[in-house]
């Protein structure tokens, strides 16, 4: 077998094997994070950062969406870094309170 033919060959052994390999946990096993009922909106990431930023937090950085549409992030204000929490409202707080 020169060089060629194992070139070729590769591919096609690989999508064989993969072919023959049994799935496992994969299909059927996904799941939806919100409960059904609970309602998505439309606000974004760089929504509630521009929202952090106006009630004067610094480097700001949203990290996650709750399914209750509250942002969960990173920020500074006042020399202090902390997590932060903006409301669908746009109500800025420290999260925990």
């Amino acid at each position: 077998m020169n060089w060629k033919t194992k070139f070729l060959a590769a591919p096609a052994l690989a999508l064989a094997t993969l072919a023959a390999m049994p799935m496992t946990g994969m299909i059927g096993t996904a799941q939806a994070v919100c409960d059904p009922g609970e309602r998505i909106d439309g606000t974004t990431a760089g929504w509630a950062a521009g929202k952090a930023r106006e009630a004067g937090y610094t480097n700001v950085t949203m990290e996650r969406k709750g399914c209750d549409n509250y942002w969960h992030g990173v920020a500074s204000k006042d020399g202090q870094t902390g997590r932060i929490v903006v409301s669908p409202a746009g109500e800025v707080m420290p999260e925990g309170d």
